[in-house]
């Protein structure tokens, strides 16, 4: 899970490009069971954002970041979108569903 915060009447565009980037990437690497993007308006001028991904193991992570796991990816317009970002990212085992 990862979380950015962008301009509220940017989110759509922002949508659209990290499908193109982040999400395609994904779902592209090995290992990846789906992922999702939220948005959220925070009512301040500001929607946040958080992208979520399933994957089979740790170690299938790994194709997607490379060794560390817990280092979020940028792309190169990720400056012109976000206003607040997370650099880590977190994960979670599924426990029941």
């Amino acid at each position: 899970m990862w979380r950015g915060k962008v301009h509220t009447d940017r989110v759509a565009e922002y949508v659209t490009y990290i499908e193109r980037t982040g999400l395609t990437g994904y779902r592209q690497t090995s290992g990846n069971r789906g992922a999702q993007m939220w948005t959220r308006d925070l009512g301040d001028g500001r929607s946040e954002v958080t992208t979520l991904s399933w994957w089979e193991s740790l170690e299938a992570i790994r194709g997607f970041p490379g060794d560390d796991i817990e280092q979020a990816v940028f792309y190169p317009e990720d400056d012109t979108f976000l206003v607040e970002r997370e650099t880590t990212v977190t994960h979670h085992e599924v426990v029941a569903s």
